[in-house]
């Protein structure tokens, strides 16, 4: 792209305070720019930072042509609105697929992002031919940019969809019905080999202290016919997603295909 336009593609990352996960994820998506070919701004922001300045903030970045991608880390802090300065990321920006613009986009099949986590496993499991047509997927989780996009996906390429979360009744009789299980509760080692059915796929969106997932992954490995490792497995094709739709989205606004 560099050669055909003369120009770079370019992701904003914003980064709300110094929490040291979200440091050390935000450097892990710029080394991965650098490695790319793809140019990077940073922009760091006070924890103390108010919503409407916040906003300020990404209502600049989405009018500035240089700029082609907007990722906004989160969590930013629970003082702000997290929602509110999400969607205000220009829908043509939005290359984590945060915004509701671009969840409607992708439940109804329309061009858009996709949320970078869901895309990169749906990209796991077509690497690895998991054949999804009729089968039972089980999502455990409901947030906005993980859980119900995942499942959203997984409904497009002709699953059976079951969305649960940490309070759903009989969680474990429901996820042992699964051929394909995605665990993205957020709680370390919250599904175990009894909630496994002999042979599912599963999936581990998960990640916490220590290089843990979602997943029990001792009691789950020998009853599971894939298991995706944690770490190594969905937080680098989370990466890999969002690199791709920022080089998508320079492409759409310089008009090259």
């Amino acid at each position: 792209m560099r050669r055909r336009t003369g120009t770079t593609p370019c992701l904003a990352t914003v980064l709300v305070g110094d929490d040291p996960a979200s440091v050390t994820y935000v450097r892990m998506k710029r080394n991965r720019c650098a490695q790319a070919g793809i140019d990077s701004r940073h922009v760091p922001l006070p924890s103390s930072i108010t919503t409407d300045r916040l906003v300020e903030v990404i209502v600049s970045l989405s009018s500035d042509p240089k700029v082609h991608g907007i990722l906004l880390q989160h969590p930013v802090g629970p003082h702000l609105d997290e929602r509110a300065a999400f969607e205000a990321i220009a829908p043509q920006k939005d290359v984590d697929g945060v915004t509701g613009h671009s969840f409607a986009a992708m439940a109804f099949g329309r061009p858009g992002f996709v949320s970078c986590t869901p895309g990169g496993i749906l990209r796991l499991l077509d690497e690895y031919q998991v054949d999804l047509t009729g089968r039972h997927a089980v999502v455990v989780g409901r947030s906005a940019i993980l859980g119900r996009p995942a499942g959203m996906l997984l409904l497009a390429r002709d699953a059976t969809v079951t969305y649960c979360h940490s309070r759903t009744v009989g969680l474990s009789a429901i996820t042992r019905g699964a051929d394909v299980l995605v665990a993205a509760v957020g709680r370390p080692g919250f599904i175990t080999g009894s909630d496994v059915k002999p042979g599912a796929v599963v999936v581990d969106a998960g990640y916490h202290p220590g290089g843990v997932g979602d997943v029990d992954v001792a009691s789950v490995r020998d009853r599971a016919g894939l298991i995706t490792p944690v770490p190594g497995g969905v937080g680098p094709m989370t990466i890999a997603v969002l690199l791709a739709q920022t080089v998508q989205a320079a492409a759409r606004q310089l008009g090259v295909d």
